[in-house]
């Protein structure tokens, strides 16, 4: 008697048709399957939750489309929370996340949730008064940030700056007892802080971390050498103390753009003769060099006709010195 892995290969060798013992039987076309309607799939969203502005990917569990901007409360990791709905978790959306959190959400915000979420609020500004004082009586080494509460009170997250290890045992013990709920201790940066707290930035707008950004990109003074930003520290430092984020988003499109100039020190050929670059204009493709006859002049960078070479020292051609990232989290 032949097993069922052998009319298995029986079926997949002969494509449109089936082997049952002597009978030979038509598969029916792809066309006559049932398959489920479109609607029963259900889909998923990118949704924003938490105090850190966290980014997942959230099921439906069947309970309709959301439409971008849609507050809703979701099942997360940590418990129930509020949430803002982003966009459709499209292939491209989830490709741009580095390891979204899962979850699910639950149901669109009725008033009566919002109602709970305005409550909890209050709540937070009593529990963060006492954690404060509660800190400060046992003389712990740390600065109390921020408290946040979850909507269906699972835990409450305590964010706190330290310099060094804290023992914060019994402060967990005495909360716990207060607040009748887990207590979860997170240490942040100085980059976090300003996350939780900060609103506007030098530009007039809100901060970056606190709207768009998910994640803190590297920043270093070399990226503010490049596009000859001043390097005051009270003018490109932001909110947190540390170099500024935006210094970071046009970093790769003036590296790119600088590839295409020749490099400072180098010997170039224009249709006026021989001359030496001196520096770059990188946005607007100028350079300025000085002739053979020691002019230095400004032309655009498709005067150049031939690079020649580049000069021994070549000022900013020369590997830059290591910058200090200012953008590691403490």
């Amino acid at each position: 008697m032949r097993s069922r892995g052998y009319w298995v290969a029986t079926y997949l060798a002969l494509g449109d048709l089936v082997r049952y013992g002597e009978w030979v039987q038509p598969v029916p076309p792809l066309a006559r399957l049932s398959l489920p309607p479109a609607s029963a799939i259900m889909p998923k969203y990118v949704v924003r939750y938490g105090s850190m502005r966290h980014l997942g990917v959230f099921n439906t569990k069947g309970q309709g489309e959301f439409r971008r901007g849609s507050l809703v409360i979701a099942r997360t990791g940590r418990g129930m929370e509020s949430g803002e709905v982003l966009c459709e978790a499209t292939d491209d959306a989830v490709s741009q996340l580095e390891d979204p959190q899962r979850g699910s959400i639950v149901r669109e915000q009725t008033e009566e949730d919002r109602r709970e979420i305005f409550r909890l609020l209050g709540q937070q500004r009593r529990e963060f008064e006492a954690c404060g004082r509660r800190i400060a009586e046992q003389g712990l080494p740390m600065k109390l940030v921020d408290l946040e509460r979850l909507y269906g009170g699972e835990r409450v997250i305590v964010y706190y700056l330290a310099d060094e290890r804290v023992d914060f045992r019994e402060l967990v013990k005495v909360l716990a007892s207060e607040f009748q709920t887990r207590i979860e201790m997170r240490q942040i940066g100085v980059r976090d802080e300003a996350k939780l707290l900060a609103d506007y930035g030098d530009c007039g707008k809100p901060v970056c971390c606190n709207t768009h950004l998910s994640e803190m990109p590297p920043v270093s003074m070399k990226m503010a050498k490049l596009q000859k930003a001043t390097l005051d520290p009270s003018k490109i430092s932001g909110r947190c103390g540390r170099l500024k984020c935006c210094l970071r988003y046009e970093y790769d499109t003036y590296q790119e753009l600088r590839r295409e100039l020749p490099p400072i020190g180098a010997a170039i050929i224009t249709d006026k003769g021989r001359a030496k670059v001196l520096s770059q204009e990188i946005l607007a493709g100028q350079l300025l060099v000085e002739t053979e006859d020691m002019r230095r002049v400004i032309i655009d960078a498709s005067e150049v006709l031939t690079v020649l070479g580049k000069a021994k020292s070549g000022g900013d051609s020369a590997p830059p010195p290591p910058a200090d990232d200012n953008s590691e989290e403490e």
